[in-house]
């Protein structure tokens, strides 16, 4: 027996109201009407929204193609990203002047580096770095694609304040991002980098920062794969901090679960993106140390129980790690008897210069120098990327060197 229409409307939202016609209903709410066949005995449901296409089978296979690309066996992302103020901070450790010239001499020394493609996939830049040029005259975006890797660009406006909060911060940059998005594409650019920032503390991450975020990645992503370029997402939980690495997988777990609830919610195509996310490791004040195995144990854990089998690769952040150590935790996560079915992979900046860095020294005479410095830790990485990397003992003090910076920002 159906019940009364007004039992009915004391059910339903203000918004709505029921009319019943030959064992159906239809539903109104802001002039929107749906009707929707039932059992005698059923009560109204309201359908999902409708996902109207956004990208084409080309458009997927495109972006698909190139994640791909960029995580192909033993490569990773070379983040060559540092705004202007970061690369200034790295020049003055070796008492160079932060000029652009000097900025752009560091790149081509780096970019030139004829094998960086054995164990390089992609390399992200920052907007000065794509418009600047070679010794040679060559745009670098050119010189990059002439060995075979991909370009990206970092896209986001750095991090402002979420107000209501512990200091906690959200992403600025969604404004103009198509627009930006659409002239990197025509500029070479075939992925891109947006950061977001999360931290531990005794109130934080709080659920308003998770969800903002995420819902902030997630924008990005789309906008992204609408002009063709496959979105890095990057919700990076800072070590700043005495936590524990149980706590570190706690927050980690529930940071990424937002963020692929959120991917879904709006209709990321998961094939054409990439994961950077931090490696679950204890907080750098924290009395206990934890071995590569531990880390890489509580790391691939949280992966397994958040991230879809479909994204192609996970290229870690090294989030402060010295060289050395965050090749031998990439290592111990490629080695962990659980099952991974994604590449697992790097994405450094910092875990991959620093050395190239001491031993360049602002020295034209120590090009040759810096140039390998950056050569074997590129090749270390690759071997780790495969759980493959066998440590001979002997790493220099600038791979050892902890690279970690406090509320660390690009």
């Amino acid at each position: 027996m159906l019940p009364s229409e007004s039992a009915f409307r004391k059910r339903m939202s203000p918004f709505f109201f029921v009319d019943w016609f030959g064992g159906g209903y239809k539903t109104q709410r802001e002039g929107e009407s749906t009707f929707a066949s039932t059992g005698t005995n059923s009560l109204p449901t309201c359908k999902m929204t409708h996902q109207f296409p956004s990208l084409s089978p080309k458009q997927k296979e495109e972006l698909s193609t190139i994640a791909q690309r960029i995580v192909a066996p033993g490569k990773g992302i070379l983040a060559a990203d540092e705004s202007v103020g970061t690369m200034g901070k790295r020049l003055k450790k070796i008492n160079v002047e932060n000029t652009e010239e000097n900025r752009r001499y560091f790149r081509d020394l780096l970019f030139s580096v004829e094998p960086m493609s054995d164990s390089i996939g992609g390399v992200i830049f920052f907007h000065e770095t794509l418009y600047q040029k070679s010794d040679q005259g060559v745009l670098f975006p050119q010189v990059i694609k002439g060995k075979g890797i991909v370009v990206g660009i970092k896209v986001d406006k750095g991090t402002a304040g979420l107000n209501g909060t512990d200091g906690e911060t959200t992403t600025q940059g969604l404004d103009g991002l198509s627009e930006r998005c659409a002239q990197y594409k025509k500029d070479g650019c075939d992925f891109a980098k947006w950061r977001c920032v999360l931290k531990i503390s005794d109130g934080c991450p709080s659920a308003l920062a998770i969800a903002e975020n995420a819902n902030v990645l997630a924008r990005y992503a789309s906008i992204c794969q609408q002009n063709g370029l496959v979105p890095i997402v990057e919700p990076e939980i800072l070590p700043d901090g005495d936590h524990d690495l149980q706590r570190c997988q706690y927050v980690t777990e529930k940071v990424l679960a937002a963020v692929y609830k959120a991917l879904s919610d709006h209709h990321v195509y998961l094939e054409g993106t990439l994961l950077k996310p931090n490696m679950v490791t204890a907080g750098h004040s924290c009395p206990k140390k934890f071995t590569p195995q531990e880390v890489a144990m509580a790391t691939t854990t949280a992966l397994r129980r958040t991230v879809p089998a479909s994204v192609p690769g996970i290229c870690f952040l090294s989030g402060g790690q010295s060289e050395e150590e965050a090749s031998l935790n990439l290592n111990a996560i490629n080695q962990t008897p659980l099952g991974r079915p994604w590449k697992l992979t790097f994405s450094y900046g910092r875990a991959l210069q620093a050395s190239a860095l001491a031993a360049w020294q602002g020295k034209d005479a120590n090009r040759q120098a810096s140039q390998e410095a950056f050569w074997t830790r590129a090749k270390i990485n690759g071997l780790a990327s495969k759980g493959e990397y066998k440590p001979s003992g002997q790493s220099d003090q600038a791979a050892t060197e902890s690279l970690y910076t406090a509320s660390y920002v690009y």
